[in-house]
């Protein structure tokens, strides 16, 4: 059973105790004398080995070999150390060699979310919802310089003082920032956005408590009778996890296109073209943006279009797209509240260079959006759902909106968790008809408040 799963309903004294277990030893950290011995044995098996070669060789049998000549070195030294301190250093020496080095463990930990290096004495991590300080460091700005170097190689990418910021995609899928000096002051820092390589199903997020049995059948009905929805919410409030987690309602039988400035979409179905924005080169040329792939899909023959996060001028193109044909498109955007969310559709759209009125966006907007659902990231570190609005048109050149869910908390408990409840507002959307007339059978009373 994978530790993610095993972790599922436990208290928090028993998912420490989980963790601790399936951390065996902790890195070494900042001891000089451990860093010194470590940068002399890694030297000397770079003078017995070609390690640019090395890395290259696919197998196991390859690395048992550089394992036994490190252990081999580690013996020469005579220094006196445990068996799980020689097990620890020798497993440090192969990170340096192979991987990131005091990065590799943290990335090898299923629990871990997003990793944080605020240079190169400071690395927080984020877990269950909440940061917390890891004992790892670098030995000083170039060793991490020196990581950052091997990150972004393995992308393709470059990062110096003529380029000195880069966003981009790791092979297991995470998503990673660096900015370096002059913009950063205190040495290199690295964020890792770290996507489980097996996504969150419906029956994770109601184990969790981030939605209701009464949320996740409206949300069906809505996603297979074609509306287009909005997901809203801050940084790290999971809009990509639950666009991954509705998008299984979509039918197998429709092409789906993906449109991402960093790919994290993670769809487990048959026909989904994956589509991926490009950042201009060294020359500033070469640069292909959301907007340009967004009108490109239209061509493609889409049955749905997804884009990941609207965050600019592409957003025009995509309220027209809803609008002339290509419904059940699904789309998510940063914003605090479905207000703001809408707020922000109209700032986009100014960004498209277009003389229109307010009244003229508005009603783009209005006539392309169906359903908003808001998340937020609560004290406890759960992501829930905090509303579910449905937009009824125009009233005089103001959006009307509805709400049909709300999320409201009672009380945070001595576990620090809060307590609340998933209430219907005893709203019947206006969408139900159009739920309806799809053959889609959605009980009514999913929207009755519940008597107490």
């Amino acid at each position: 059973m994978a530790l993610r799963d095993r972790l599922h309903g436990k208290d928090d004294e028993s998912k420490k105790k989980l963790v601790d277990e399936y951390e065996a030893t902790e890195p070494f950290g900042g001891s000089d004398l451990l860093n010194e011995l470590k940068m002399r044995i890694h030297r000397q098996l770079i003078d017995k080995i070609d390690l640019a070669n090395v890395t290259k060789i696919d197998g196991v049998q390859a690395r048992d070999e550089i394992r036994k000549i490190i252990q081999d070195l580690i013996e020469v030294e005579s220094v006196p150390l445990t068996v799980p301190q020689k097990r620890q250093l020798a497993k440090e020496i192969e990170n340096e060699a192979f991987g990131l080095g005091p990065l590799e463990p943290l990335l090898s930990d299923p629990t871990i979310d997003d990793i944080l290096v605020n240079g190169p004495k400071q690395v927080y991590i984020e877990r269950f919802g909440k940061l917390e300080l890891t004992k790892v460091v670098f030995r000083d700005g170039a060793h991490l310089k020196q990581v950052v170097d091997r990150i972004v190689s393995q992308v393709g990418r470059r990062v110096d003082e003529a380029s000195p910021m880069v966003d981009a995609r790791l092979s297991d899928g995470s998503r990673i920032n660096v900015i370096i000096a002059p913009l950063a002051l205190d040495g290199p820092v690295v964020s890792i956005r770290r996507f489980k390589k097996d996504p969150l199903t419906i029956k994770d997020l109601l184990t969790f408590g981030s939605l209701s049995n009464e949320i996740v059948l409206l949300l069906e009905a809505t996603v297979k009778a074609k509306l287009n929805i909005l997901i809203s919410g801050g940084t790290g409030s999971g809009k990509t996890t639950l666009l991954n987690v509705i998008s299984s309602f979509v039918p197998n039988s429709e092409r789906i296109i993906t449109i991402e400035d960093a790919s994290e979409l993670r769809l487990r179905k048959a026909h989904v073209i994956r589509l991926e924005t490009r950042p201009p080169n060294i020359e500033g040329k070469g640069e292909v943006a959301q907007r340009d792939l967004v009108r490109n899909s239209l061509r493609m023959r889409p049955d749905r279009i997804i884009v990941g996060e609207v965050r600019g001028p592409e957003a025009i193109d995509m309220l027209q797209a809803m609008n002339t044909g290509h419904k059940g498109s699904l789309t998510t955007i940063h914003a605090n509240t479905p207000r703001d969310a809408l707020a922000r559709l109209e700032t986009m759209i100014l960004m498209a260079g277009l003389n229109l009125t307010s009244e003229a966006m508005r009603r783009q907007v209005a006539a392309a959006i169906d359903i908003v659902i808001q998340l937020e990231r609560c004290v406890d570190g759960v992501r829930r759902c905090m509303s579910i609005s449905e937009l009824v048109g125009m009233e005089g050149d103001v959006i009307r909106m509805q709400d049909i869910f709300l999320f409201k908390a009672r009380q945070i408990n001595q576990k620090g968790e809060v307590v609340g409840d998933f209430i219907p507002t005893g709203i019947q959307p206006a969408c139900y008809e159009k739920i309806k007339e799809k053959g889609i059978v959605l009980p009514l009373n999913i929207f009755m408040p519940k008597v107490s």
